[in-house]
């Protein structure tokens, strides 16, 4: 539901609420009702943001531990080579073998922490879409429930007005969640 769509219905409630005092409880619940779409809309979004950034971060923490991988397995192919080829310097060899068994050690080290790194990434961004799935789910009944509301200025009947209370609270208590899971 598109912001301007739900400032129109705010509007008409407000009308109509000054045409039936008898309505003001139902105008004031949808009033609130759209302040709290809003604001878990909001939170939705900053969510959903912050997922796609860390995902970002987490693939790139990948990319370097392959990349350290590669380097490893390179320097580990080519301390074999030296074993089995026929060399012109054995002393250069030597001393390359040594430098490679170094970089291969610095990088085995490396790529531990890389990995620990990269998991953890991964885990912030399945919390972050867990949060914006409440958020987004919180956000759609707190919709639903200022609808449901709208239909009571129509018809005229409480149970409307108390069906979307009942989907607003729903609303506010999965977007409540979504904030306290870390």
């Amino acid at each position: 539901m598109s912001t301007e769509h739900e400032m129109e219905e705010l509007q008409e409630a407000a009308e109509h609420g000054r045409e039936h005092s008898n309505l003001a409880p139902v105008s004031l619940t949808m009033t609130i009702l759209a302040v709290l779409v809003a604001v878990a809309a909001l939170l939705s979004h900053r969510a959903h943001t912050e997922e796609i950034l860390k995902q970002n971060l987490a693939t790139d923490t990948w990319g370097y531990y392959q990349a350290k991988n590669i380097r490893r397995h390179t320097a580990s192919q080519i301390n074999e080579l030296l074993k089995v080829l026929p060399l012109k310097n054995e002393a250069a060899a030597e001393v390359l073998h040594k430098k490679n068994e170094v970089a291969i050690e610095d990088s085995t080290v490396e790529q531990g922490k890389i990995f620990k790194e990269a998991t953890a990434l991964q885990d912030e961004v399945k919390v972050l879409g867990r949060k914006a799935n409440f958020y987004d789910l919180g956000e759609t009944l707190l919709e639903v429930g200022l609808v449901i509301c709208s239909i009571t200025l129509l018809t005229k009947k409480r149970t409307y007005w108390l069906a979307g209370i009942f989907f607003g609270v729903a609303g506010i208590v999965l977007t409540v969640v979504g904030t306290l899971i870390h």
